[in-house]
């Protein structure tokens, strides 16, 4: 049972594309916790030029309510872990790794994990827009997905069903960065699995996705009514085992630890791929986790203590 005289410092907003679902996450996550009695917790606005002010609060452990750059990618986590305080969800390196969709994908591939055919570009190499939809023409195939690799919540992500629709699709995803990922598009139930636990993780059950929405984008997300969290999923038994196999799986690879969300697609032909893994995932009350949580009748509360606990457990061997 934790000790609920701790200091637990909620942090949330940042500097991300993503800062106002983080602020939600985050006012939501300390709601919780002082329903649970936690008297010290502490809800902190992450601005970037008040990171200083965590050291000197001197919290017991922070609980990550960040989403996007700066929260996901390993930088909040490796300042934490520079001060001695322990924090929740997975450390520096699967962070920063889960935040790069390319680096991902190359690494389920290398560990025979299905992910959908992809290939991987720098903004110097697209210069010349013949050349380069030729190349992803001949690489993918239409219709694709183009996607900045470092942006969450479908930021940056745009469909190309043809190749006159490559040049604005580039642009588009050159916006949020340097890189490009272009992958396959897969025509079938989008479905996320939501995994908890550090040594021995445990799966929560398989949530479809539907959107009002041309995919599940940002608005779909965001937005009551545009999407609709379907539990449990409308998929075949075989197709819901294979989806828990790799979505274990890849949680292992990769180092994952407390909490992730592993998307997948369940491709009509080569059935379920995983897309990506979310170290972060929301905590909002239109977010997947928590109605995950309650399908197996875990309350919100329930989640956020249990999120607590291990990252309490974790501590990473740090020398406080």
């Amino acid at each position: 049972m934790t000790d609920k005289q701790i200091k637990v410092l909620v942090v949330c907003g940042g500097v991300s594309t993503e800062r106002e679902v983080s602020l939600r996450s985050g006012k939501a996550i300390y709601d919780a916790l002082v329903r649970r009695g936690y008297s010290n917790a502490v809800l902190f606005d992450l601005t970037g030029d008040n990171i200083g002010e965590i050291v000197a609060i001197r919290p017991d452990i922070v609980f990550l309510g960040l989403h996007g750059k700066g929260g996901e990618d390993g930088c909040i986590q490796g300042f934490l872990e520079l001060a001695g305080i322990p924090y929740t969800g997975p450390g520096v390196a699967c962070s920063a790794v889960c935040m790069n969709k390319i680096l991902t994908k190359r690494i389920l591939r290398d560990a025979g994990i299905p992910t959908s055919p992809f290939t991987a570009l720098r903004k110097d190499q697209c210069g010349d827009i013949k050349a380069l939809t030729a190349t992803l023409a001949e690489k993918v195939g239409f219709p694709m997905v183009l996607k900045s690799p470092c942006q969450g919540s479908s930021i940056g992500v745009v469909m190309a069903k043809t190749e006159a629709e490559i040049p604005s699709a580039v642009e588009e995803v050159f916006k949020y960065g340097d890189e490009l990922l272009a992958e396959q598009f897969l025509d079938g139930t989008e479905v996320t699995l939501p995994i908890m636990g550090n040594e021995e993780p445990v799966t929560l059950p398989v949530i479809e996705i539907t959107s009002e929405r041309e995919f599940y984008d940002y608005t779909a997300k965001y937005t009551n009514g545009l999407c609709h969290h379907i539990i449990p999923a409308r998929i075949s038994e075989q197709d819901r085992v294979k989806v828990c196999e790799a979505g274990a799986a890849a949680y292992r690879v990769l180092g994952c630890c407390g909490l992730s969300r592993v998307d997948f697609i369940i491709d009509k032909v080569k059935g379920p791929m995983v897309i990506e893994v979310n170290t972060l995932p929301g905590m909002t009350d239109m977010s997947l986790f928590p109605d995950a949580a309650r399908e197996v009748g875990m309350s919100y509360e329930d989640l956020v203590e249990k999120i607590l606990e291990y990252g309490l457990a974790a501590r990473r061997d740090l020398d406080r």
